[in-house]
């Protein structure tokens, strides 16, 4: 039984003893991220997120070491896996968008994006885990501005930062009056929307699943411990549904990478390419 699972139970357990027998009551966001916290009051202290992300970036290092740590030419096992998926964001993200030469210069880059989003995501499918920590806000903000940093320093790199500016936000070939329209939606578009569509679209979608699976459990607990006996035949349902989750949860899990590395990589090219505005 996870954590998660204990928890909206004790709350139910808690509440019930002033509402009527049998009502269900939604766990809250205190459910959803217990406060567990190792080194309390000092300059260390770790919250359960932090805790998670901690462990998984172990993971990822981890695995990505006893891939590679005696690479055979004709990789098997974990070393297939690996080389798979670093061939994967190589050939469909960074070739494909930036091509062959400035897709190499920013492959360890994308690359590293990628693998830090999908293993932070796994671990929302993961028993006594159960949560992303790209759930909450900071590590998604954190890796929107490493690409923000990234994609506007290619730019400036290239053409300077007046020229960049201006390839970004003025749009030619149109009248001059509209430039009182377009510049201000071009300057919030680049240099604004960008770094938080990057954060909200990751946080929004993995927290969205994280409240799902938590109300599918949480439901199912109810129906067989504390509901009424006619909802115990409802437990099936509930429990089938948290596993159906679970699988689309899985391809959120990938897609949410791809979508950040593939992003990162459109707006590289376009901070490469400004003056073809």
């Amino acid at each position: 039984m996870s954590s998660l699972w204990l928890a909206a139970r004790t709350r139910e357990r808690t509440l019930s003893v002033t509402t009527l027998a049998g009502e269900f009551h939604a766990p809250s966001l205190t459910d959803f991220f217990p406060s567990a916290v190792l080194f309390a009051g000092t300059p260390f202290e770790l919250n359960r997120l932090m805790l998670i992300r901690i462990i998984m970036a172990a993971v990822l290092v981890a695995v990505m070491l006893l891939a590679f740590r005696s690479p055979k030419l004709v990789p098997r096992g974990l070393q297939n896996v690996a080389e798979y998926g670093l061939v994967f964001v190589r050939e469909q993200i960074c070739f494909e968008v930036l091509g062959k030469e400035t897709g190499r210069k920013y492959f360890p880059l994308i690359a590293s994006i990628f693998f830090t989003v999908l293993f932070l995501n796994f671990s929302s499918v993961i028993p006594f885990l159960n949560v992303s920590s790209n759930a909450r806000i900071g590590m998604p903000l954190v890796l929107a501005l490493v690409a923000y940093v990234t994609f506007n320093y290619v730019g400036i790199k290239k053409y300077g930062f007046w020229r960049y500016l201006h390839s970004s936000i003025v749009v030619p070939n149109v009248p001059w009056a509209m430039h009182i329209l377009l510049i201000p939606i071009e300057f919030i578009s680049t240099f604004i929307l960008r770094p938080f569509t990057l954060t909200v679209r990751l946080m929004a979608n993995m927290l969205a699943g994280h409240v799902m699976l938590v109300l599918f459990f949480a439901a199912t607990q109810f129906f067989l411990f504390d509901g009424a006996v006619w909802m115990k035949g409802l437990s099936p349902f509930s429990l089938a549904g948290g596993f159906a989750f679970t699988l689309f949860e899985l391809l959120v899990i990938f897609l949410q990478a791809y979508v950040f590395a593939l992003l990162t990589a459109v707006y590289i090219g376009l901070a490469q390419h400004a003056d073809s505005h």
